[in-house]
C-alpha cells in the first residue's frame, strides 16, 4: 500500500466514524516510519544532486531497491542503513518514541 492510499483510507475511516483495530494502527505506524526514512533518503540524495542509480552504486544496491526505499516500501537492515549513510556522506540519526519517528541525515563537515 502506498502512502497516499494509506492516508486516504485513514481519512475515510475517520469520516465514517469507524475506529481502527490495534493491528491496523500498528501497520499504519510501520508504514509511516518507512515513509519517513524514505523521505529522508530522497531529500539527502536530491540535496547532493545525485540520481537513484548513483546512490544505488554507492550503496551497493540496485536502482529499483533505492526507488522502493524512497517510496517507503521497504524496511532496511542496520547494515544497509550504514551503507546508505556512507553513500550519502552523512550521519544518520533515527529517533523512535512510541508511534513517532524522526529520521535525519546530517552532512559530514567538509
Amino acid at each position: 500500500m502506498n502512502h497516499a492510499r494509506w492516508k486516504l483510507g485513514r481519512e475515510r475511516a475517520h469520516a465514517e466514524g469507524r475506529t481502527e483495530t490495534p493491528e491496523t494502527e500498528a501497520m499504519r505506524t510501520e508504514i509511516r516510519m518507512a515513509f519517513d526514512l524514505g523521505q529522508a533518503v530522497h531529500d539527502r540524495r536530491t540535496e547532493l544532486g545525485i540520481s537513484q542509480s548513483e546512490l544505488a552504486e554507492r550503496a551497493n544496491m540496485t536502482q529499483p531497491q533505492v526507488s522502493k526505499l524512497e517510496l517507503g516500501g521497504t524496511v532496511p537492515t542496520l547494515p544497509l542503513l550504514a551503507r546508505l549513510a556512507k553513500a550519502l556522506d552523512a550521519s544518520l540519526d533515527i529517533a523512535l518514541d512510541g508511534d513517532t519517528s524522526t529520521v535525519v541525515f546530517t552532512a559530514h563537515a567538509a
